[in-house]
């Protein structure tokens, strides 16, 4: 079943199942909006003691009534797993599949069946290389057995994860959907569009995040790719090789042939450096991922003419950063 049907508002009301043919997708009649919504103060951590009544939300820019409100920790998630295998890759590989064989292990617990995942490979194309499944230990393996080289799909990677994957009885209410993409965000290779697969994400209420490989000193033509996605469907980026030598005195006075500087490939302090930095990264996603509150309601006194709606959730408390979806289409496209 693919979830191309799926959009941005889901009814409780009534389904049109599509019957032709299997491969006819689920059209869901519009009537409620979804928004997951993580609230941090100014020091980055999470506020997770807020009540209903400390939000307002905004369609169109008029105040809607909010129907229902969780806040409840470990909410039950489906997470796509991205990982670029392009040629850029390469130098850092080794890290990469490290990293991202702890965000495995991390987001699905093992054996809880409420979390499940998914891994898309993708280099000149996107590959499903491990179906939906609460099994961490399979997406694990098969992560230690990939070899980078290629292009880089990543518009094609998302187009996937929305449309090529078993859906786990719930989604998108719960368990909710969450992609996480663990590479520089460049893409040369894709068939699609990155206003293509933006929509398509939020159409099917997927919130994205980015774990960016990128290295401190360095920059990436694709890095507001990543930006753009994770911040236009609620989430973020995280740069855990970024912030690695910025205190250390003497950063680009000693050039190594590794292209690394102070700390040398290979020393007891680049490698803690480098886990310290992954974990910070690992667990920044994971807290927001299980502490995000959960809005709904249906829109009143809006012109339903309009083909993308915006969004805007507020907190009744100074200091704070508030982070959640951009908008939601009214119709499938």
């Amino acid at each position: 079943m693919t979830m191309v049907g799926r959009i941005g508002m889901v009814s409780l009301a009534a389904l049109t199942l599509l019957a032709q043919s299997e491969q006819r997708p689920i059209r869901v009649e519009v009537n409620e909006v979804i928004v997951p919504v993580t609230v941090t103060d100014d020091r980055g951590r999470f506020v997770s003691n807020l009540e209903q009544k400390d939000f307002k939300i905004f369609d169109e820019g008029r105040e809607q009534s909010i129907r229902y409100f969780t806040r409840e920790h470990n909410q039950p998630v489906v997470v796509g797993f991205l990982l670029d295998l392009s040629s850029s890759s390469r130098i850092h590989w080794k890290t990469y599949s490290e990293a991202a064989r702890e965000l495995v292990f991390t987001m699905l617990p093992e054996g809880d069946k409420r979390f499940s995942g998914y891994l898309i490979t993708y280099s000149t194309e996107a590959e499903l290389a491990v179906n939906t499944t609460s099994e961490s230990a399979v997406l694990a393996d098969k992560i230690s057995k990939l070899k980078p080289g290629g292009g880089a799909a990543l518009f094609d990677a998302v187009y996937m994860a929305c449309t090529s994957r078993n859906l786990v009885k719930g989604e998108p209410i719960e368990p909710r959907r969450v992609i996480v993409i663990i590479g520089d965000g460049h893409d040369n290779a894709s068939k699609k569009t990155l206003e293509e697969v933006l929509e398509l994400a939020q159409r099917n209420l997927v919130t994205v995040y980015g774990v960016s490989t990128v290295a401190f000193g360095f920059n990436s033509e694709g890095e507001k790719n990543l930006t753009r996605l994770a911040e236009e469907t609620g989430g973020r980026v995280e740069y855990p090789l970024e912030g690695l030598y910025k205190d250390v005195s003497g950063y680009l006075s000693t050039p190594s042939d590794e292209g690394n500087y102070a700390l040398k490939v290979g020393t007891g302090g680049y490698a803690a450096a480098i886990a310290k930095g992954i974990f910070t990264a690992i667990a920044n996603v994971t807290g927001e991922v299980t502490t995000q509150y959960l809005l709904r309601y249906i829109p009143s006194g809006t012109d339903t003419g309009r083909q993308f709606r915006n969004i805007q959730v507020q907190v009744r408390l100074p200091n704070v950063k508030v982070r959640s979806r951009k908008g939601y289409y009214p119709a499938a496209p």
